[in-house]
């Protein structure tokens, strides 16, 4: 496995981050303690060195398992990231969101079920647009100056908040968001509008989270004969739609002739957008996460990636698509827009 910069930054993180929101029996689906070390024994031993969990994960099991398999001196090989801000006590309006109570209560509790004395990346989980920003974001820097975190980053919020988030803290001397974890797959695009183009002009890393949008991309719903009303009623209706399945299948004929598994071409898919995404991958098994692994070393070819992006492609609306016209385009750029060389983060 290959290793990324982490956004502006120096830290070094894998190509593939390890999602660990299965880790722990809570929530009825998730996987035993021994299950949970074999996998991260392979995805180690794969070369992976950034966990990605949250407080919230099965009710703390998560951080708590993760704690006990990275005692020993095993802790500092990892890049090591949890959250805050969903409820974790109901009936307290002070027990989640983004404010500083919270957040110092969060990362308290985290450490202790972590059993390490710092985080490497402390992701604020959800915006939840009542705290405010300048709160938030010194309250971050706060924790990083204490030593009880080193980065920040931010997860499920719109390209706005992320934006004046970052502007501030450059203004304030504050340390800044330097990953942005989203859902993104050839299932939900939409982040393209707005979250990507913003991602990369502030040199943001992306974490992609669902990259096989909860099995529909992996074959799980379309190689098997059998695949009626049951299983529609078993999957949440917005993912198993018609159009879904009609990705999800183009994903299995590229899959079919490349020789790979649909879990990896749709995990690689989400790592040939652009440099700086890193695809979250879980399982409830040991051979679920040694196959989604395989998508490191998979390459798309040009011919594959437009099939998939036809198949999956979403209007970016106004005021892209508008902008995007070739009449405003000779306005804007004097017709020599051709002849402009562009940099990365503007295309």
């Amino acid at each position: 496995m290959r290793y990324k910069l982490f956004g502006h930054s120096g830290l070094r993180v894998s190509e593939i981050a390890l999602g660990t929101m299965t880790f722990g029996q809570e929530w009825g689906f998730g996987t035993d303690a021994q299950s949970c070390g074999q996998i991260l024994g392979a995805y180690e031993e794969a070369g992976g060195n950034f966990i990605d969990t949250a407080n919230k994960y099965t009710n703390g099991s998560s951080e708590a398992i993760l704690g006990d398999l990275l005692e020993g001196g095993r802790r500092d090989r990892f890049v090591l990231a949890t959250k805050y801000s969903l409820s974790m006590r109901s009936g307290d309006p002070n027990a989640c969101g983004n404010q500083r109570k919270n957040m110092v209560q969060s990362v308290e509790a985290s450490l202790k079920r972590l059993k390490t004395d710092h985080i490497d990346l402390y992701w604020v989980h959800a915006w939840d647009f009542l705290t405010p920003v300048e709160e938030v974001m010194r309250g971050l820097d706060d924790l990083v100056s204490a030593g009880k975190i080193l980065y920040v980053g931010v997860s499920d919020a719109p390209a706005w908040i992320v934006s004046q988030a970052n502007t501030l803290a450059s203004l304030r001397g504050w340390t800044p968001f330097i990953g942005l974890q989203i859902q993104d797959s050839l299932l939900e695009r939409t982040v393209e509008r707005d979250l990507l183009p913003m991602a990369r002009a502030f040199d943001i890393a992306v974490c992609a989270w669902a990259p096989i949008g909860a099995g529909v991309l992996a074959g799980k719903y379309t190689r098997d004969a059998d695949t009626g009303d049951s299983l529609r009623a078993q999957l949440n209706a917005r993912r198993l739609t018609d159009a879904n399945l009609k990705i999800a299948r183009e994903v299995d004929a590229v899959a079919d002739e490349l020789g790979a598994s649909s879990s990896q071409v749709a995990i690689a898919w989400t790592m040939h957008q652009h440099p700086q995404i890193i695809p979250i991958v879980g399982s409830r098994k040991l051979e679920q996460i040694t196959d989604c692994l395989g998508a490191a070393g998979l390459t798309l070819a040009p011919a594959h990636l437009e099939r998939l992006d036809a198949v999956s492609r979403v209007e970016l609306g106004f005021p892209h698509d508008f902008l995007a016209t070739p009449n405003i385009q000779d306005i804007v750029y004097g017709d020599r827009r051709h002849l402009i060389d562009f940099p990365p983060r503007s295309r």
